[in-house]
């Protein structure tokens, strides 16, 4: 498993001060606001920046790196994503981090077909939504309880669709 995950999109500078704007990728805003340090990754080596202070704004994540006190210095972080420790992240245990699940088969946990690979998980207001790649193209499914029997992050993703969700495949 990976060591850094990524937690956010760094999308613009807040004021003349050195803050920051991250857009957050945690099931919350807040829980990347309390993060005591992030790091920002460059050709596979994660270097850190201490967080001054944080908060959440509009959904977004104000932060104030360590040695940013001006614009001059915030607008070298913009666009760049920000990753944190997977061990800075407390996580229930029937919780998994997307990063974990991305590339696993997607099988159904009756009769063990394969429908095909899990690409990405779209935010959605409602919920979130498995995208995942078939041999006949993309096919999408909520992803809720009432469709995902267990997840094994050896063996895939084991659902349970309801008729129709993918007959075509």
């Amino acid at each position: 498993m990976k060591e850094f995950l990524s937690c956010g999109r760094i999308v613009n500078t807040h004021g003349v001060g050195g803050m920051i704007k991250i857009e957050s990728w945690c099931d919350t805003p807040k829980v990347l606001a309390g993060l005591k340090t992030l790091y920002l990754e460059k050709n596979g080596v994660y270097t850190p920046f201490k967080v001054e202070r944080a908060s959440v704004h509009k959904g977004m994540v104000l932060c104030k790196p360590e040695g940013s006190d001006t614009f001059e210095t915030a607008i070298l972080y913009k666009n760049k994503d920000v990753f944190c420790k997977r061990e800075d992240l407390k996580l229930p245990e029937d919780r998994v981090f997307i990063e974990d699940i991305l590339g696993l088969s997607v099988i159904n946990a009756d009769s063990g077909k394969v429908y095909g690979k899990l690409v990405r998980v779209i935010d959605n207001p409602a919920n979130e939504i498995y995208e995942i790649e078939t041999e006949k193209g993309m096919a999408y499914m909520p992803a809720v309880s009432e469709f995902i029997d267990r997840i094994e992050l050896e063996n895939g993703i084991f659902v349970r669709p309801i008729e129709g969700m993918f007959d075509e495949i």
